[in-house]
Order: C-alpha cells, then sequence, then structure tokens
C-alpha cells in the first residue's frame, strides 16, 4: 500500500512540475499600457500556430475557437472585402495569399508598388532538421538550407535591424524627402502589436511581444526604440490600431474604444495552444 500511494504521489508531483514548466514559458509583465510577453524554451515552438479565419472573428473568437492560452492579431487584410493583405502560413500551407485579394490587384497605386507589399517581412517558424527555429526575412528571402517554413504571418514593416518604412511601402516621399503617403498610421501614435526575437547563447531563443495599448499609443519610432531597449536581434510590426489585440488567460485588450467592445473584427491570429 505504501508504494502505491508514493507511486501516487510521485505522478502528482511530476505532473505539477511539468505545468510549471509549461507556464514558465510564458512570461508577462505589464507597465505603462504595455504588455510584454516573453515566450521562452523549445517546446512552445511547437504550440504556435499562425490561423486565419474565412470570415473575420474577433480576437477573443479566435482564442476560444483555437483553445488557446495566448492569443494575438496577426496581418492585414481589407476589411470591405474580408480578404487578405499578408501571406499567412499553417501547417507548412499557404492559407492566405494577398494575390487572391482583387481590391489589393486593381489598385492602380498598391499594384505600381505590389513587389514591395508583398514582400513586407514576416515572422516564420521554421522546422531545419526537425529543431525548430524563429525567424524574421521578407517574404521573398530563402530559407536556410534543410529548413522549411512550418507557419508564418507577414506584417511590416521591419523594426530592427533596420526600420524598413519606404521599402515595405508604408511610407512614400517625393524628391524633396516629403512623406506624401502614409500607411498603417506608422507615423502616427497608435497602439501597435509587435514581435521580436532575441538570440541567446547554446542557440536558444526568445520570442517577445508587446501589446502597447491605447494607454501608451506610439509611432512606429518609439516602437522600433521599445524593441532596442530589451536588446532584441530582430523584430517587426504586426497591424496595429484598431486591430490591435490581446486574450491571454483572463486578459483582454481590444483598441476599439466603445465600453464593453469585444474588438474588431480580423482576418489572421497567433495562437499559442496548450499543447
Amino acid at each position: 500500500m505504501k508504494k502505491i500511494v508514493v507511486f501516487l504521489f510521485a505522478i502528482i508531483i511530476c505532473i505539477t512540475l511539468t505545468g510549471m514548466v509549461n507556464a514558465s514559458q510564458i512570461e508577462m509583465e505589464y507597465e505603462n499600457g504595455i504588455y510584454h510577453f516573453v515566450l521562452s524554451g523549445d517546446k512552445i515552438k511547437k504550440q504556435i500556430h499562425f490561423v486565419s479565419s474565412q470570415n473575420l472573428i474577433t480576437n477573443k473568437e479566435a482564442h476560444a475557437k483555437g483553445g488557446s492560452i495566448l492569443t494575438i492579431n496577426a496581418g492585414f487584410f481589407d476589411p470591405k472585402n474580408q480578404k487578405t493583405i499578408s501571406y499567412i502560413v499553417n501547417d507548412s500551407q499557404t492559407v492566405e495569399d494577398p494575390l487572391f485579394n482583387d481590391s489589393l490587384m486593381t489598385n492602380p497605386v498598391l499594384r505600381r508598388n505590389m513587389q514591395k507589399i508583398l514582400n513586407r517581412s514576416e515572422f516564420r517558424i521554421l522546422d531545419c532538421d526537425s529543431k525548430l527555429k524563429y525567424e524574421i526575412a521578407q517574404h521573398n528571402a530563402n530559407v536556410d538550407f534543410l529548413c522549411s517554413v512550418v507557419t508564418s504571418a507577414q506584417g511590416g514593416p521591419q523594426l530592427l535591424p533596420n526600420l524598413r518604412l519606404e521599402e515595405e511601402f508604408f511610407i512614400v516621399k517625393d524628391a524633396e524627402g516629403n512623406v506624401i503617403r502614409e500607411s498603417a498610421s506608422v507615423l502616427h501614435k497608435t497602439p501597435r502589436t509587435l514581435v521580436g526575437i532575441k538570440n541567446l547563447a547554446k542557440n536558444q531563443q526568445e520570442m517577445h511581444i508587446f501589446i502597447v495599448t491605447n494607454e501608451n499609443p506610439m509611432d512606429i519610432f518609439e516602437a522600433r526604440d521599445l524593441c532596442k531597449k530589451y536588446n532584441l536581434d530582430t523584430a517587426m510590426a504586426f497591424d496595429g490600431g484598431s486591430s490591435t489585440s490581446l486574450n491571454y488567460k483572463k486578459i483582454q485588450v481590444v483598441s476599439t474604444q466603445d465600453s464593453g467592445d469585444t474588438g474588431r473584427a480580423l482576418k489572421s491570429f497567433m495562437i499559442v495552444q496548450p499543447k
């Protein structure tokens, strides 16, 4: 009988410790209107997925549908036709392709700058000879030998190591250097969803997520400086403004202003599933 009790006690301890390990893979701090998440360890990379919805849904709905621990908004989209402006890959398959967005392809200004838009930065999880790793790169950038993209979401602009505003068609300047076109309110203070990577010793990595709320809105230069403050090696933005959304445990953040609002309906999300 004592052996059975000891055995059961050992199992309980093992389960408890496992839960502690899983819980410690996501750390969160909140300060001055900014939620900062750090996702650490190799196991959690298997739990991260970029997903999309055929019809626009809120972050809260995606969180519940995916059975997610943590859900944030991801790529850009057209709210009028509900089609994507960003590439999304899940389970190694392209599930959202902006080339199928008629409004994007028929707009004469956007069409002239299509290569910049299609090559915007994306956050990738790569399978490199059975080892997963994070990467931020332009969409057309080749992956390393023996690597393949498991899941990814495009957004932009790239923040670190270099800010790519003109290269990714977020601003356009005239011959005198004056900004004559701006996208995604990059030059204005607004809520932001930011993601970045910190490379550690022994080929370990951390994923950092910043949800910049209405309490402390930032322009894109301030967003870049926030990522610099945490010594991130690479960083980029996802869709922001009224799209900025977060669900984590009992925390829900939306950037729409109405009291009790469940948030803007969105196209794509990053979810972190329990296993």
